[in-house]
């Protein structure tokens, strides 16, 4: 179908039934000033509320296992010296003909 034609008869036909009563005065102008004020979304924004809202759970993990580490006792004993330990895990490696110790006993 043409273009043309097509406007000419939704021209024709809207003429043929005037304006009625129900509908308010200036609505389309109302409604088209509430169009114009929304605003366009802004990804941004919604990344940085939603990363947001996402920290106060992960601060939340992170105070219930702090208090978890710092009431459970530890098993290891408080005066293991790390750095002999870490040697030996290290050179592990190096001397295939050493047996294996058990580092936490």
């Amino acid at each position: 179908m043409n273009l043309d034609q097509l406007q000419r008869k939704l021209l024709a036909a809207a003429r043929a039934h005037p304006p009625s009563d129900r509908v308010p005065y200036a609505f389309e102008q109302r409604i088209l000033a509430r169009v114009r004020e929304l605003s366009a979304v802004d990804a941004w924004t919604l990344w940085a509320r939603n990363l947001w809202r996402a920290a106060t759970p992960c601060v939340a993990v992170m105070v219930l296992l702090l208090a978890w580490f710092l009431l459970v006792p530890s098993s290891h004993p408080a005066n293991t010296d790390w750095s002999q330990e870490l040697e030996n895990t290290v050179l592990a490696a190096a001397d295939p003909e050493q047996p294996p110790t058990d580092v936490l006993r």
